[in-house]
């Protein structure tokens, strides 16, 4: 089995694309386990983020594997083809240690994606897919993430999505001190814009969620003496959206949440006063056509990205080091591959030279018991077992032809170095 990382991200592939090919949290274990059962797939972990989708497999057909992603998703091989990358072996180790490192995400050095990779390792644990290989490459994976971020200053000035929001809103209303802010959902990405917003103290906030009592949990943590943060029910969306100047939407959810109808609406109720919608879902929150709307600047996750590129430059000499951080593992993890690799040979030949010794070794205990001089008796002993033990590389270099017989020379003396007798 080989090691591969297929899929698509966002250097790659459109928003447009990306969604299609998502997978939801609560659906990995099942699908995970789908894949290890109807394709030749042994290993399997998938990370399926807002910017990529990667399946991290062992297998000898991968091509069976990403139709696999294909079908799973309803979509044609040919349709996502042009936007797929295959990586082999080193390059899909050198990948996956760059994507725990921030080195690969839209925002380069952010250190989102090493949790959502850890959440990644846990589902495929669950799921009984993680075997030693992808095992051993995910834990390497965190130490280099780990080392990268210490060592170096990829992690220096870090211009997040949250960041980015606050920054695109800002660009609108210029201040948000007077402002009224809505964040739809109550995950990891909304936690981190919910932080940065109220650093901002808007005029106040409200957490909408599926679930109310998550939403009045994170409302509480947000709260302070000047600043109200207030939680509803999603379901409560459709009323309550002409109250907000800032809409900021993360949810799992398979289908916009937010509808051109809906924001309609809203813009009637507040007589067309202007509202700035970011939506950093994938698959998105809110319906593409409200970007046509004229009292509406919606943002999607790859508009950030004119954002976050702002402070790439400051950042190469980061990388730099970062990436030689990654090259020397990216060594190692192989060596550790190689070894592993031959383990089997070496149990075999192990095996072998047991056999030998076992055997000799009872003849001799059946000469001592016979009366056989004890010296005569561990001569013998001695003599077989050298003679066995090097009968094979002998015959070898006996039998080897003209051309190769350099080359096993070469490999015989360093199998049995000649030591200088002087020394």
């Amino acid at each position: 089995m080989s090691l591969f990382a297929l899929g698509l991200n966002h250097h790659t592939a459109p928003l447009a694309v990306r969604e299609r090919m998502t997978f939801l949290p609560e659906a990995l274990p099942d699908a995970l386990g789908q894949l290890t059962r109807v394709r030749p797939v042994q290993e399997a972990a998938i990370l399926s983020t807002c910017n990529r989708t990667e399946l991290y497999c062992a297998t000898n057909d991968p091509d069976s594997a990403l139709d696999w992603m294909a079908e799973y998703h309803r979509i044609g091989s040919s349709e996502i083809a042009p936007y797929i990358y295959r990586l082999e072996h080193q390059q899909a180790v050198r990948h996956v240690f760059r994507v725990a490192s921030g080195l690969d995400s839209m925002v380069l050095g952010e250190p989102q994606i090493l949790g959502q990779m850890k959440q990644a390792v846990r589902l495929a644990e669950g799921a009984g897919t993680l075997g030693a290989l992808l095992h051993t490459l995910f834990q390497r994976s965190f130490a280099v993430a780990k080392e990268v971020r210490s060592t170096t200053a990829i992690g220096a000035n870090i211009v997040s999505m949250a960041a980015a929001a606050v920054h695109l809103s800002e660009r609108i209303f210029g201040s948000i001190s007077g402002q009224r802010v809505l964040c739809v959902g109550a995950g990891e990405m909304m936690e981190l814009c919910a932080a940065h917003f109220a650093g901002c103290t808007p005029r106040d906030m409200v957490i909408a969620n599926r679930t109310l009592d998550r939403a009045q949990v994170l409302a509480e943590r947000f709260a302070r003496s000047d600043l109200k943060v207030g939680a509803i029910r999603l379901d409560e969306l459709g009323e309550r959206l002409a109250d907000f100047d800032i809409v900021l939407s993360c949810t799992a959810s398979p289908l916009p949440i937010i509808g051109l109808g809906m924001v309609e609406r809203a813009l009637k109720q507040r007589r067309h006063r202007p509202m700035v919608m970011v939506d950093l879902a994938v698959p998105r929150d809110i319906e593409a056509e409200v970007d046509k709307l004229g009292d509406v600047f919606l943002y999607t996750v790859d508009d950030l990205a004119q954002i976050v590129d702002s402070g790439l430059e400051s950042r190469q000499a980061a990388v730099v080091e970062a990436q030689a951080i990654i090259d020397a593992r990216v060594a190692n993890f192989l060596q550790w591959v190689q070894a592993r690799e031959a383990v089997p040979a070496i149990r075999a030949l192990r095996g072998h030279a047991e056999e030998m010794r076992s055997a000799e070794l009872e003849r001799a205990l059946r000469a001592i018991a016979r009366g056989e001089a004890p010296d005569r008796v561990l001569d013998t002993l001695s003599r077989n077992l050298t003679n066995k033990l090097l009968h094979g590389p002998t015959r070898l270099l006996n039998e080897a032809p003209p051309e190769a017989r350099e080359q096993i020379e070469g490999l015989v003396q360093r199998l049995f170095p000649q030591h200088d007798r002087d020394a």
